[in-house]
């Protein structure tokens, strides 16, 4: 593959896995996802807490009162395991499916770096597919903020040290770790809209002669992004300071909507965000 050493990363955000008027898991979208991916790819998940929130639901009738951080970490820990049964059931069997669990520490720590890339990168001869997500059922908000501080104190540098605040960070840093040619950043719009809420503006194409070209016309489309599709959610804005650095590596980036075919969406042939060298 040249220079790159993965085909594509890929990552879908929880509101697309849910289908919120039944308070149920979106199987049309899930199904439709999971049918496209084969070995060269590495996914990205979000969905865990919400699918777990719903579970319990229906499983007690209630939802967990108290502290909200707690109830996030007990839902995802339920959460995950129905999330990697509906990836397993819906790629084609021929494939293996993988779970992989990261941390921040997965990406601030050389060895620990070095472990998950070579993991990620065993995968596409070994014919598997590796489903990622941040491992919400064992961290801690508090705990994450205190080894992040540890590692600024110890003289890493502060724009170099991985949060990893949502999976959109993630799916970035997966994409710069193992070099993939494309990354995509499936989303509940079309892709950046130039007035948030109107998909006639959709930002069709951000491009330039070089890296620096692209990252800095980049920062200007980031100026008209306000606000995000729910409560926590980082928004549009985020999206494009996440994706940086993987354009900085020479990858494709492609902000777009679950509801195309990822063949499409690579093609040109489906709306979407494309951000590129060239």
């Amino acid at each position: 593959m040249g220079a790159f050493d993965v085909e594509l990363v890929g990552k879908v955000g929880s509101m697309a896995l849910v289908n919120k008027d039944f308070n149920d898991i979106n199987y049309n979208v899930l199904a439709f996802i999971s049918r496209q991916l084969h070995p060269g790819m590495i996914w990205v998940s979000s969905g865990a807490a919400e699918i777990g929130r719903i579970d319990y639901l229906r499983r007690t009738g209630r939802q967990l009162d108290g502290d909200s951080e707690l109830n996030k970490i007990d839902y995802a820990a339920q959460g995950q395991a129905i999330l990697m049964q509906e990836y397993r059931r819906y790629i084609n069997p021929a494939y293996g499916v993988r779970q992989v669990l990261v941390e921040h520490q997965h990406f601030n720590n050389e060895k620990k770096r070095a472990l998950l890339k070579e993991l990620l990168l065993r995968c596409p001869a070994q014919g598997a597919v590796p489903i990622i997500n941040y491992n919400d059922p064992l961290s801690s908000e508090e705990i994450v903020k205190l080894e992040i501080r540890a590692l600024t104190q110890s003289g890493m540098e502060e724009s170099k040290v991985v949060h990893c605040l949502d999976n959109d960070e993630t799916a970035s840093q997966v994409a710069c770790l193992v070099k993939c040619r494309r990354l995509i950043i499936f989303t509940s719009t079309l892709g950046i809209y130039e007035r948030a809420g109107d998909p006639s503006t959709l930002i069709r194409e951000i491009s330039g002669k070089d890296a620096y070209e692209v990252i800095e016309n980049v920062s200007r489309c980031q100026k008209m992004c306000v606000g995000a599709s729910r409560e926590g959610a980082a928004g549009a804005g985020a999206k494009l300071e996440y994706i940086k650095a993987p354009v900085a590596n020479g990858t494709q980036v492609y902000i777009a909507s679950p509801q195309y075919k990822i063949a499409d969406i690579i093609k040109g042939s489906a709306p979407c965000t494309r951000i590129f060298v060239g």
